[in-house]
């Protein structure tokens, strides 16, 4: 099946057969074919899809003899692990032992990763930091490299690694690009608007099975902090929508942050639960603030709050998305769904927490619809330079071919009509 349906050699089919890989999955069916054809791609999916098998096996099938002259693949990662995850699973498909793969990553001295290369290699797996001091070292030939691949992208991103990646990419003369990431977003966009142009995107949905019941559920992406503390705050000013609300937000601190930026007569009806300061308004007991009729709103922090009766709240606000997704779903799985009372599960994200939205759909079984952003809310700009702009600098002063950086328009600003549906909706709780 392997080698009719996608072209594989019989060598390499009769490799993945043996490794225990009966079938394709669905995105090796809707890539490899296209990779081998030699297209850009950005392919989105989840967590276990198949990303990083599906990318190994378009390197072992297009790298039929090695070399070692120039590596002509270069994969980046975001973390040491993930080298080493990588190499590991080349191991398990690569019999042809002429084909040399190298790995690199942070580690004190570079003596040993130099001398791996200098000994040959054909395809170089690395962290986007590591790789580009070693490249500034001139350790790194990368005159051959034909195909760039970026795996776990997100979280490259999340990492601050956009410049890095983005001077090694405009190093090579020309190359085929694939993006590999769990979710696609603003920030991403940007960075590998910086070397591909009009890629080809493939999705990959595989949401699990599941009985889970939920609350009703909104997502609001907003760019920054700074922008969801705007948001809460401009929700809770309609006292006679927003009755009895609980905020989760991930430490201690942030939940004082939170009760501080709140407009003051939000404030007023507003408390922590467990606060860290004597003088700050709290609760010992959530129970307390249900039977408090002068207090709207609790500020929860997951790190003190293992387990929480959300009986009798009609709005559950995520400000932050936890660490752990088990977390989330603790709060919006709907324990009582026999009973009439309506909960409305809000989640604030910005681009950098959509990776754990997305496990999070996953895990439930079910995407979480997207909100408009409302009229009137205050969109904060970013307070550092984004790095694609520090990335375009560096382009301008590297003309030279094999260098070259190549400045990309940004994409334009999105504005945000407000959804009157969305309100609507939230109006139908406030008899509660």
């Amino acid at each position: 099946m392997w080698a009719e349906k996608l072209k594989l050699s019989k060598q390499l089919a009769r490799t993945v057969t043996e490794a225990g890989f009966a079938s394709p999955k669905e995105i090796q069916l809707k890539t490899l074919a296209r990779i081998a054809g030699g297209q850009d791609l950005i392919v989105v999916g989840p967590e276990g899809c198949g990303k990083t098998t599906t990318y190994i096996l378009a390197v072992l099938n297009r790298i039929k003899q090695g070399f070692g002259d120039a590596p002509r693949v270069l994969i980046l990662v975001d973390s040491k692990e993930k080298v080493e995850a990588v190499l590991e699973q080349f191991s398990l498909f690569t019999k042809n032992k002429t084909i040399q793969i190298v790995g690199l990553f942070p580690s004190p001295g570079m003596e040993t990763q130099l001398n791996a290369l200098a000994d040959g290699a054909d395809v170089v797996v690395a962290t986007p930091d590591r790789a580009r001091a070693i490249y500034l070292k001139l350790g790194l030939n990368l005159n051959k490299v034909d195909l760039l691949i970026l795996d776990d992208a997100e979280l490259i991103i999340k990492q601050g690694m956009q410049l890095p990646v983005a001077e090694l990419a405009n190093s090579i003369d020309k190359a085929q690009h694939l993006v590999f990431t769990e979710v696609m977003h603003d920030k991403l966009l940007k960075m590998i608007g910086l070397f591909m142009q009009m890629p080809a995107t493939v999705e990959v949905e595989e949401l699990t099975e599941t009985d889970l019941v939920t609350h009703e559920q909104l997502l609001y992406q907003v760019p920054n902090f700074r922008t969801k503390l705007n948001l809460l705050d401009l929700f809770l000013q309609d006292a006679d929508v927003f009755t009895k609300n609980v905020v989760f937000v991930n430490t201690s601190f942030t939940a004082e942050k939170v009760l501080k930026s709140l407009g003051k007569s939000v404030k007023e009806e507003a408390a922590i639960l467990n606060p860290q300061f004597f003088d700050t308004a709290g609760f010992d007991d959530i129970q307390q603030f249900k039977a408090a009729s002068n207090m709207r709103t609790l500020i929860v922090a997951n790190e003190n709050t293992p387990n929480l009766d959300l009986t009798d709240i009609p709005f559950l606000f995520h400000f932050e998305l936890p660490e752990e997704k088990e977390i989330f779903i603790k709060h919006v799985v709907n324990q009582w769904p026999q009973e009439n009372f309506e909960v409305l599960a809000i989640t604030f994200a910005t681009d950098l927490e959509l990776a754990m939205v997305r496990k999070i759909e996953q895990a439930i079984g079910q995407k979480i619809p997207v909100a408009e952003l409302p009229e009137g809310l205050v969109i904060e700009k970013e307070l550092k330079k984004d790095v694609e702009k520090s990335a375009t600098k560096a382009a301008q002063k590297a003309p030279e071919t094999g260098a070259a950086f190549h400045e990309k328009k940004a994409s334009n600003a999105k504005t945000y009509n407000y959804s009157s549906g969305e309100k609507a909706k939230m109006n139908n709780k406030r008899k509660h």
